[in-house]
């Protein structure tokens, strides 16, 4: 008997169907099938990856999906609550006409129905039918809803109208049978339906994962969807296990009464046939001006290029041009040229910025005469062949950073240009990683945090581990699983689940363009934030033949835009960036220092750490630099800078090596560098030595073995002289070779490394000849990010910057310049929107500054300003400008708000009131005037600035603690904080720090035994990090657990994926602990003999752990007072000896806790 499953459900039915499509199509064809279908519920997400994997299993792939069906319109938000808000029901595409209405049908879902789910409804079924056949799928279809409930007449209705919309022959009741009461009496009343209707019957069965024993695994999967755990009562299940890939036989055991229902479903797939077409570019065109043709345009653009940036234009010059352009004509890709050529423009002639290239598109001369890239490629020795291999037919990849804020500008620009159906951004999976699902599985399962936290740990942090892989390298891990049942148990299912979609996102840049709709070649989607996007991935829509563009948006052009912007204006001079001398000794010195905040791509410790080392001289030791600080290439640095300093000990396996590898001493740091290697000396194309470099960086043994005897031996029939035709031997010729293939695993690409380097070059140049004007974009940019900024203004405060409070008299919307200082941006204050700062800077433009606080109230609507913003306003020290203290200020504003919206009132309505009646001076006398109140305490004022900015602006608590804080430290805050580029966090997991701050919360909870443990926020100078204290240790340090005191914390560091690190805390000190020293200085023993009471007199009426030390310096003679003549030194005490012996001679010794390891 034949059978084929057409209701299956896979990964793609996010955290609801755990059947992986590899394993689902390996079991299908296992049990015998020759066909099976895929319907994941109202997404085609997988059906590209199921397709090709059953076609090269030699199963007939039937693609479809279970879509949901609204009551009546698809428009309708709420016509009733719960189930009845949408039906199941099971498409399947006929044929390719089936699969296009198919994906028309689905995207409707998403863009016109969405409503807790993506909805459609009988007007889009009617319209969109052909070539689909449709089943009545399981109890939540209309038919059967309408049958569980008794109502047959209304099911058979159902029945019939869904038969007219699809046609005879193509509509299916469904018969299922999972055990569950309610399908045994359904399946009698279908039987009855059919042979009444004469509407055939199949039988299916609902699979949402691949084997009978996957059952637990997906009812885990159930829980991590609906937040829940295995012990709840109430929560979602499928009972009784039956939702596998069931054989043939297991199908006829359930339905021996309907063996016709079974066939039918082979005979259904029989009928679907789908045949996709990968790999034929399906490029919009290009509008180009009467009288051109794309091809002439193209030409006209780059040749007038050229001109413009090389003088003279060689020979050399045009036909590298001529090449490049023949090449782009040959593969078909001069209308994407075009198209990135006008976005780009566009972004220029609007004054958006555009980075200077990135990937491997910077290697061309066409991208660089288009001004799509900045960089000369012949200048830095760039391949185009890099970018686009006439031997290697391929898509183009042209990626552009653009100025963070306004890249949506340029994507609408396109959406207007080439139509909002032909427009889309790209749609992202999250899936259940390796640490993270065991993670997961460990919450459902209820197992203690602490124990799963530590066996996640034990997975290593490297790209593309898999829990099977980190059994094989983790030795520990591996006696776990064999020895513990429970983590046998948690690995088991974690293994069974890890890889599965979590979750859709938007790719941060990704936009398809294409020639129609997109929805003719690809269904849509929505994003969380309901932007349309495509249900299929990047590398899914290349295969398709779509174009994909990236629009990027870069930070840090940002901030060199508006960095660029204040220093002319504060200059008065013109800066053009990419007129600057990339070789200024003086910048590349000041990388050289290690001082790199803030400057692109070397702000990491690590790399501040090896810039400071490589000390770079030329642009080209930058590039370098970029290129080797990443995993596995740093094992070369040591080589690198030995070369740089020693160049006269390089050796070189052959002449033809010395041009290739001068720039970076000898080592092979970029991928060029290889296809360079092979060309000069085994004489290849570059085009096949573009090939052999992918094989190496993709690690192709078998291609590599066999290039190696083209390369050392050459290759007559494929025209490879090779290396010993070129007079290199044979042994030097196999040396090099082992060294390409050691070195290509890491090298990078030196374009994407060249145009990175220029971006990270230009802010080192702003930051040192305009560092006010840096910083304060720099600051401006993350004006968000209260952490990053504090972190900033801490690199401000080393570098002699001092930062002001906002003030709505000078201060602009984001950081501004003013003088020498920077003024905080008046958008961070909390709590006020933009539209109220731009109406406070405009109004103060077009009237001058504000005088007081009357006037500032007076001048701006009360739409605009309410007594929360003017309190918002006083704590930040934004008012500070108009004549009073901020305590003054706090206790009248709220009388002079009301006075003012009384006058109002008095003038809105035509009254005159008192003031009208009483002339200038005497109005004077009726003002309210500032109470004699002074000022707030300094801590006070510290804590307004840090409520409304969430960072200290005018001081730091700690301000007065500095040297002792630093001295006693070997982390700081913002080390344990998640960095966005590289994914860690500066803190190494398990590593023992200590910190130092001001704890500024503590929640107290109690553990299931009942134990009392805490959870700490500590601030230092530059942010804040968690501090967990664990019940032992509470035990130990209550009594210095309170709010505003200021430790320091020795404690193990504890990292999570994506997260900020913590800190586990093993012990803790007062400041006041960590004991000082008051040293007297005196001149000879003489002097010591006469003042010696005096000095006993002063110190006889202090107490504390503070030590004394005299210092006799003719003889040199110290002597360290015992601990009865402790003290405790404060300003008072100092005043009082300064006073006394003068204030040379005395001083105050910081010493230190013991502490492993110390900052840097």
């Amino acid at each position: 008997m034949n059978f084929t499953h057409l209701h299956v459900h896979t990964e793609y039915s996010l955290l609801d169907g755990s059947n992986k499509i590899k394993e689902y199509v390996a079991r299908v064809k296992e049990l015998g099938m020759d066909s099976a279908a895929i319907t994941d519920h109202g997404v085609m997400f997988g059906v590209i990856d199921f397709y090709r994997e059953a076609k090269a299993a030699g199963i007939n792939p039937v693609l479809g999906c279970e879509v949901y069906v609204a009551p009546n319109s698809r428009f309708d938000k709420e016509t009733s609550g719960g189930e009845d808000r949408y039906h199941h029901l099971v498409l399947l595409a006929e044929n390719n006409t089936g699969y296009g209405n198919l994906m028309k049908i689905v995207s409707k879902g998403f863009v016109e129905g969405f409503y807790y789910k993506p909805r459609v409804d009988m007007e889009v079924l009617r319209e969109y039918h052909e070539g689909i056949i449709a089943l009545s799928a399981c109890l939540a279809g209309e038919v059967q809803r309408y049958l569980v409930r008794g109502m047959y007449e209304e099911a058979k209705r159902s029945a019939l109208k869904y038969e007219d919309i699809f046609g005879k022959g193509n509509y299916f009741l469904e018969l299922q049978d999972h055990g569950i009461p309610e399908q045994k009496s359904v399946n009698q009343q279908l039987l009855r339906m059919s042979r009444e209707l004469g509407i055939e019957l199949v039988a299916t069965n609902d699979v949402h994962y691949t084997y009978a024993q996957d059952a637990d695994p997906h009812d885990i999967l159930l829980c991590i969807q609906t937040g829940k755990k295995l012990a709840d009562e109430d929560r979602m299940r499928y009972e009784g296990g039956q939702y596998y890939v069931k054989s043939p036989e297991e199908m006829e055991k359930l339905f021996p009464y309907a063996l016709e229902a079974l066939e039918n479903t082979h005979k259904i797939a029989m009928r679907c046939h789908v045949e996709i077409e990968f790999g034929v570019t399906k490029l919009p065109k290009y509008d180009v001006p009467e009288g051109y043709t794309s091809w002439e345009y193209l030409n006209k653009l780059c040749f007038d290029g050229l001109a413009r940036r090389y003088h003279p234009v060689t020979e050399e010059l045009t036909e590298r041009l001529n090449y490049e352009l023949g090449t782009i004509r040959q593969m078909g890709y001069v209308d994407y040229f075009l198209i990135v050529w006008d976005f780009i423009k566009y972004a220029r002639d609007h004054d958006i910025m555009v980075g200077p290239g990135r990937g491997s598109a910077a290697g061309s001369l066409v991208a660089y005469t288009l001004g799509i890239t900045k960089l000369d490629p012949l200048r830095y020795n760039l391949l185009f062949e890099r970018f686009l291999n006439p031997e290697r037919v391929s898509m183009p990849d042209i990626d552009v950073d653009f100025c963070f804020e306004r890249r949506q500008e340029v994507i609408d620009y396109v959406v207007r240009k080439y139509g909002k159906d032909r427009v889309v951004q790209i749609v992202t999976f999250g899936t259940l990683a390796a640490r993270g699902v065991i993670r997961d599985v460990g919450r459902v399962m209820d197992l203690p945090y602490a124990m799963v936290d530590s066996i996640a740990k034990m997975i290593p942090q490297e790209l593309n581990i898999t829990i099977d892989k980190a059994l094989e390298v983790n030795s520990e891990l591996r006696k776990l699983y064999e020895e513990d049942g429970q983590v046998r148990h948690l690995i088991d299912m974690s293994r069974r689940l890890e890889g599965l979609p979590r979750h859709t996102s938007m790719h941060a840049a990704g936009v398809v363009i294409s020639q129609k709709s997109v929805d003719e070649y690809v269904p849509l989607s929505r994003a969380s934030d309901g932007s349309i996007t495509t249900q299929f991935t990047m590398t899914t829509l290349e295969e398709l033949g779509l174009l994909k563009m990236d629009f990027l948006g870069l930070r840090t052009l940002t901030v060199i835009q508006n960095a660029v912007r204040m220093a002319e204006k504060n200059t008065g001079k013109s800066i053009d960036m990419d007129a600057i001398n990339y070789n200024d000794k003086a910048v590349l010195d000041s990388l050289g220092t290690g001082r790199t905040d803030g400057v692109f791509q070397l702000e990491s410790a690590g790399m501040k750490n090896f810039i400071k080392e490589l000390k770079p001289q030329s642009l080209e030791d930058v590039i370098a630099g970029i290129s080797l600080y990443r995993p596995g290439p740093m094992d070369f640095i040591p080589q690198y800078i030995r070369g740089k300093n020693h160049p006269e000990e390089i050796t070189y396996d052959c002449p033809e090596l010395v041009p290739i590898l001068e720039p970076t001493y000898g080592c092979i740091v970029y991928q060029e560098q290889v296809m360079q290697i092979v060309r000069a000396l085994g004489g290849y194309t570059l085009g096949r030595s573009d090939l052999l470099r992918r094989a190496m960086s993709k690690k192709k043994a078998a291609v590599m073995q066999k290039e190696r005897q083209n390369f050392v031996y050459g290759n007559e029939e494929e025209g490879v002289p090779g290396c010993i035709k070129n007079g290199i031997p044979e042994k030097v010729a196999n040396k090099i070779y082992d060294e390409m293939i050691d070195f290509a695993k890491y090298a990078f690409n030196k374009s994407h490394a060249a145009a990175y380097a220029v971006v990270s070059y230009q802010t080192a140049y702003l930051k040192y000849y305009y560092p006010v004007e840096f910083m304060a974009a720099l600051m401006t940019s993350v004006i968000d990010n209260p952490r990053k900024v504090s972190e900033y203004i801490y690199s401000c405060r080393q570098m002699g910057i001092r930062i002001l409070p906002p003030d709505i008299n000078r201060g602009e919307s984001g950081f501004s310049v003013d003088g020498k200082d920077i003024r905080y941006g008046l958008s961070a204050i909390k709590s006020i929107g933009r539209p109220v700062i731009d109406a406070i800077v405009s109004e103060r433009a077009a009237h001058g500054a504000y005088r007081s606080l009357k006037d500032f109230i007076e001048r701006l609507s009360g739409k605009e300003v309410n007594k929360r913003t003017i309190e918002s306003f006083i704590k930040s020290g934004a008012l500070d400008s108009l004549g009073g203290t901020r305590k003054q200020f706090m206790m009248i504003y709220v009388r002079v708000m009301d006075s003012v919206n009384q006058e109002k009132k008095y003038a809105m309505t035509g009254q005159l009131s008192l003031f009208d009646l009483v002339g200038e001076e005497e109005k004077k006398e009726y003002e309210i005037r500032l109470p004699d109140v002074g000022e707030y305490e300094k801590e006070q004022l510290l804590a307004f600035e840090k409520e409304v900015l969430g960072i200290y602006v005018s001081g730091h608590p700690l301000d007065d603690y500095e040297g002792l804080w630093r001295k006693n430290i070997s982390a700081v805050t913002s080390d344990f904080v998640l960095d966005e580029e590289t994914g860690h966090t500066k803190a190494e997991d398990n590593s023992h720090v200590i910190v130092g701050g001001m704890i500024t919360a503590v929640t107290v909870k109690y553990t299931r035994t009942n134990k009392t443990m805490a959870f700490l926020t500590v601030e230092d100078l530059v942010g804040t990090v968690e501090v967990v204290v664990f019940p032992k240790d509470y035990e130990r340090f209550r009594h210095l657990l309170t709010e505003d005191r200021k430790v320091f914390v020795q404690g193990r560091v504890s990292g999570e994926e994506e997260k900020d690190s913590k800190l586990i805390c093993e012990k803790i000190w007062d400041f006041s602990d960590i004991p000082r020293e008051l040293w007297i200085q005196f001149q000879d023993r003489e002097e010591f003999s006469k003042k010696e009471s005096d000095l006993y007199g002063f110190l006889r009426e202090e107490e504390g752990r503070d030590r004394v030390v005299i210092y006799v310096r003719n003889p040199r003679m110290v002597k360290r007072l015992s601990e009865n003549w402790g003290i405790t030194i404060n300003e008072e005490l100092l005043q009082r000896l300064t006073g006394h012996f003068g204030r040379d001679n005395v001083k105050v010794v910081e010493k230190s806790i013991e502490k492993p390891g110390k900052m840097n």
